[in-house]
Parts: C-alpha cells; structure tokens; sequence
C-alpha cells in the first residue's frame, strides 16, 4: 500500500475533486456480456463519497433519511444492483467459485492494543463493486492477451487430482459426491455446486475449508492461462495500482500503449522483466497473507487474553485426536483439548468426526453449539 497521505489523498477519489484516472468504461448488455470496452486515461470528480453502509441502507430501505439524502442517485444505485445481479449469475453459470469465510475486523485503541473483534461485515454493496471490478479485470487482460503484448495476468491453475480425490473420499463421509473427469480431473462447476450444498450446514465451515485447501493457489504470470476458481481464461489485477503492485506494472504498460509509446525497445525491456516481476509479486503476496494471519491470531490471543474466566458460546468448528476448536461469533477459535473435556473419557471417533465418550456416549460434533470458559492464552503460539 502506497503512504497513507498519497493512498488517502491525492491518489483517492475524493468527493468534489479531479482526479487523472485509468479507466475501463464497458458497455454490458441484458445477458452480462461485455459487448464493447474502452481503457482511457481519464478525470474523475466524484458527485459523492459514498460508504457501503449507505449504499445497503439505500438499497434495502432500511434508513429514510439516508434515503432522502441520496434521494437523486436511487435509480442509478438500482441499476447497479441489477447489472451486478446479471454478472454474478453469468459468472455462477459457468461454474465460478465464491467462498465467503466469515473475516475479522480488529480494532484497535491508539497504542495498539485490540479493544474489540467482530466478524467483517460484508453486504450487498460490497459484492456490487466486487462483480464490477472483476467484470473490468477480464476485460482488460483479454484485450491485451489479443494484442499480443507482455502483460502480467493472475493465473490459477486446476488442482492436482491427488488432492481432489482425497477431498472426495472425506466428504463421502457427510453423504457428498463430486464429479470428475478422466484421470480425476474436475470442473469449477462441481465445487461450486459442492459449496452450495454445504451451505448452512453444520459441516460448511469445515468442507468449505478443506475444498479451498485442495486448490491451488493464485499466483501472477506473464502468460495467459486459465482461471479455475473464477472459471475464466482471461484474468488479470488492475483494479488497485495504489494497493498492489502487479496492477502498477499493467498501467504502466497501458499508459505507454495509449500514448504509442511501445516500441519494440520498450516490448522487449518488458518480455524481459515481467516473469521475474511475476514471481516476485507472487512470492510477496505469500509473505503478505503470511503476516496479516499471525498478526491477527496475535492480536485475537492478546483480546482473549484480557477476558480469562469468561464463559462464551459459540460453534464446534474442528474436531481432531487431541481435542475440538471452539469458534466464537467473533471469529475468535481456541482449542478445548480431550483431556479436559467433561464427564468421561473421550475419543476420536474418525467415521463421524466427532468426540464420544467412551462411558457415556456423548458426543461433541461439528457444527453444534458448545458453551466455553477462556481459561488460559499463550501469547507465542498466538
């Protein structure tokens, strides 16, 4: 991420000020399809800044006064909502992917000290930008993937069929099946359908879980390939050139094309660098992700760690040999090893992952409620 005094500033879409801009302007018709584009350098000046909370408010009615705020920008609000409606079931259609993990926002007081943990709120003015920015990255990449230049796409590869067939034994368990083709080979489709039918489910926690670890992870490429969990063979990152740098390098390319700047000097400077530019934003992108968990997971032990003695519910969401891991609705888990769990004996019961009590026969299983007490934080394990 750029400084915050560039990224909130004068790199920022401010309401009433002009802003130079790269943008990618689509014409989409009733079916979702993109059936004419234009990437231009433009300005923008914002009408008005708007939150994602407004919008909602506005979309479902929930807040009159916002509503006879904004009461001029309605229609087109509905609009988006109806175009992001069309892309999403075009994208669902071919077999795209969506898991929707529940994501924590810590706050934070102003020494750093977590003050409060609850799960990220994500609505449906989130996933109108979402479907409009992914409408614009596949735009972008297949216009420069047919204009044969150097590029730098977003790849993911399909997963190895090892992986699959082990997901496929583990939910056979639960009473699921996934299709696949010769030497085990699967289509998006059928773990977006898999996600669908765990949904609500005691189980989706967990097989939503393993399906995601079963995949591949995305990476950056200076070639072309297929998407598989957006089930797409154009994708690219070009949303975002003040968060991430992959998106920097597109629009440096597209400034120089827009401004007949890309000679064959400048084509070949780029057939050079771009697959090492690839690999280094991949393996930056691993370190990132890498930091943003454990800071959270310490972050979330240090909040617990104020709240010992505490008595909590929340949902069974792992059961393994050595105990069950216990979510909160704040997304905060911890772990209640066997050997203190009440009342009997218990072991692991691996046909129904579940804890049963060896007198007793009582059992703690996926998915059901269970009422805990903090009872202890280790700060390096987080």
């Amino acid at each position: 991420m750029l400084p915050q005094k560039l990224s909130n500033g004068i790199c920022s879409l401010n309401q009433g000020c002009d802003r130079l801009a790269l943008s990618c302007i689509m014409d989409i018709d009733e079916k979702g399809r993109v059936i004419g584009h234009r990437i231009a350098e433009t300005v923008i000046n914002v009408d008005r800044r708007m939150s994602y909370t407004n919008v909602q408010k506005i979309l479902d009615r929930s807040d009159e006064a916002v509503v006879q705020e904004y009461q001029d920008f309605i229609p087109m609000f509905e609009l988006m909502q109806e175009l992001a409606g069309i892309l999403r079931d075009k994208r669902m259609t071919r077999g795209s992917i969506d898991f929707d993990f529940p994501e924590s926002k810590i706050t934070l007081d102003p020494k750093g000290k977590p003050i409060d943990v609850a799960e990220y709120e994500r609505n449906n003015a989130h996933r109108i930008i979402e479907e409009f920015m992914l409408a614009a990255n596949q735009t972008v990449a297949e216009d420069y993937y047919w204009q044969e230049l150097p590029f730098v796409y977003r790849t993911h590869e399909a997963p190895d069929s090892e992986k699959i067939l082990q997901l496929g034994i583990f939910i056979n368990n639960f009473g699921y099946t996934i299709k696949t083709g010769a030497e085990d080979e699967i289509h998006p489709k059928e773990l977006q359908k898999l996600i669908s039918k765990v949904e609500g489910t005691p189980e989706e926690g967990l097989i939503s879980r393993l399906t995601l670890r079963s995949m591949k992870q995305a990476k950056y490429s200076a070639y072309s390939s297929m998407h598989f969990g957006l089930s797409t063979r154009y994708y690219c990152h070009f949303t975002s050139p003040i968060r991430r740098y992959p998106d920097l390098q597109i629009h440096r390319i597209i400034k120089e094309t827009l401004h007949n700047k890309f000679t064959t000097r400048r084509f070949s400077h780029y057939d050079a660098i771009l697959p090492k530019v690839a690999e280094q934003s991949s393996k930056m992108e691993r370190r990132a992700e890498e930091v943003e968990r454990e800071v959270c997971k310490l972050k979330k032990a240090e909040y617990m760690r104020r709240r010992i003695g505490e008595v909590h519910e929340g949902i069974i969401s792992g059961v393994t040999n050595w105990g069950i891991y216990v979510e909160l609705p704040n997304t905060i888990e911890g772990m209640v090893h066997v050997s203190i769990l009440p009342g009997d004996y218990y072991y692991y019961d691996e046909k129904t992952y579940s804890m049963v009590g060896e007198r007793t026969g009582r059992t703690f299983k996926l998915g059901e409620k269970a009422k805990i007490r903090v009872k202890d934080v280790d700060m390096m394990l987080k």
